[in-house]
Formats: structure tokens, C-alpha cells, sequence
């Protein structure tokens, strides 16, 4: 069974149908007040118009685990949001992966695998936080490989908490480096894992971030058409996508 959207709660006028909203890559960062001012009014605004919101990793810059020193203002807003009946999802993104059941507890989300088939307008949707069909990039494959694995995230997680802060800053720095200096090419997505997706799904259409490049791309595979919806980050301007009406745009938040 996929996840939709829920009921509205007891008393008040059910939602216009298949109202479902889509964002990605928000990165939310003590250093970068801008992009939680505007995820916060996104929050108190266009998502609690809506019926679902999902959430498609890297939410955080930056999670070292539940028991971290918390973005409380941001769990507020998303625990506000699914207290007002809008059905809240999220996958793990490459920067906040250790998210766990705490943080699921304090907002009311649920935590989604990645990828997962969701259902919108009887259509069979792929989600996924889209850094695993970035195969160009071996060497981050494999270090995700390693750090997805449940033993090392146990052995992680054990680590005081100061410790593990530090290797995630120095984690992060790396990335950076890393980045920097491989061809843009490397850092997008791969179009045979893209291929390979679809017929692994059978869905026509997948929704993904982490490239940081919006666009919407549309193809055939195998004569039938396929559409692939890029999000975009947040790290100068908040975007998301919006799906009513079985119609999907992406949008642009105002400063």
C-alpha cells in the first residue's frame, strides 16, 4: 500500500483532492537564516493548503542523530502542520540520514523508504532523494553504501555526541572538496539508472532532488512516454512542486 494523503480531522471541511506538495534539498543550517525563514513560511502558508507534503531529503544540512541539539522552531512548524490534519512524508536525503523515530515522534512525519511508489491520481509515482542514481560518482557510492548500512549507523550513533559532530563537519568539508573538483557531469544523474528505475517500478513518472538543478525532463522508454521532475534547493530560493488536478508545477516561493 502507498502512502496518501489522510483525512481531515474530525470538524472541520475535508481538503479539495489530491492537493500535494513536493520540496527537497532545503538544507537548513544555523548559518543560513534565510532558508528557514522562508521553509517556516512555506510551512504556515502554502503547506497547510494542502493534503500532503513530502519531503524529499536533506531537510538539514547537518543531523548527527535525534538526540542532537534540535531545530526546534522547524519541529514545531512541522508538528503544527501535521496536527492540522496536512499528511507529512519524508526520505532520507545524503545530509540527514540519521533521522530517526525521535525525530518522527516530535513532528508527526513518517519516514518514508527511498525510493517508494506513491499513488496521485491513480498514477504510480517513483520518490526518491535521486543521489543513488548519480552512478557516475563511484566514490560516493560507495561511501554511501558504507554509511546507509545499519551497523555502521549503530556504531555511529554510539559515538558521543561532540564526536560525532566533528566527523560530520570534517565529513562535510570533504564533500565540499569532493565537489569542487569533479566535472559537473559526475555530480547529475546517471540516464541508464534513470532507465533502469522506471522498468524496475513500472511508474512513468519520478519525482527527485539532490542534483540541485529544477527542470522537468520528459522521454520515452520503450515507446511510452516518462517524465522525470527535478527539484531545486533552497540555498538561495525556495522552490517547490505542486500537484493538483493530476497537473504538476514547479514553483518559485517569493522573498
Amino acid at each position: 500500500m502507498t502512502p496518501g494523503p489522510a483525512a481531515a480531522p474530525p470538524g472541520q471541511p475535508p481538503r479539495p483532492a489530491e492537493r500535494s506538495l513536493f520540496v527537497s534539498d532545503v538544507h537548513l543550517d544555523a548559518g543560513a537564516p534565510e532558508s528557514q525563514r522562508q521553509f517556516l513560511d512555506f510551512l504556515r502558508t502554502e503547506a497547510m493548503r494542502a493534503d500532503a507534503l513530502y519531503i524529499l531529503g536533506d531537510l538539514f544540512e547537518l543531523w548527527v542523530g535525534d538526540d542532537a541539539e534540535v531545530n526546534e522552531p522547524v519541529l514545531d512548524a512541522l508538528a503544527e502542520l501535521t496536527g492540522r490534519g496536512v499528511a507529512s512524508f519524508l526520505l532520507h536525503g545524503n545530509r540527514d540520514f540519521l533521522i530517526g523515530q525521535r525525530f518522527c515522534d516530535q513532528t508527526g512525519c513518517r519516514l518514508l523508504p527511498d525510493p517508494v511508489i506513491v499513488e496521485l491520481g491513480g498514477e504510480r509515482v517513483l520518490l526518491t532523494h535521486g543521489d543513488a542514481l548519480c552512478t557516475d560518482d563511484p566514490a560516493y557510492q560507495e561511501l554511501r553504501t558504507i554509511v546507509r548500512a545499519a551497523t555502521w549507523q549503530r556504531r555511529f550513533l554510539d559515538l558521543p555526541l561532540v564526536t560525532r559532530s566533528l566527523l560530520a563537519s570534517e565529513a562535510r568539508a570533504g564533500s565540499r572538496a569532493h565537489t569542487a573538483r569533479s566535472a559537473p557531469t559526475i555530480m547529475d544523474v546517471n540516464s541508464q539508472a534513470v532507465q533502469q528505475a522506471f522498468r524496475a517500478t513500472r511508474a512513468r513518472r519520478m519525482i527527485h532532488g539532490h542534483t540541485h538543478r529544477p527542470a522537468v525532463h520528459d522521454a520515452l522508454l520503450e515507446g511510452h512516454p516518462v517524465q522525470r521532475i527535478v527539484l531545486g534547493a533552497w540555498y538561495e530560493q525556495g522552490s517547490y512542486l505542486l500537484y493538483q488536478g493530476g497537473r504538476y508545477e514547479l514553483r518559485t516561493l517569493s522573498r
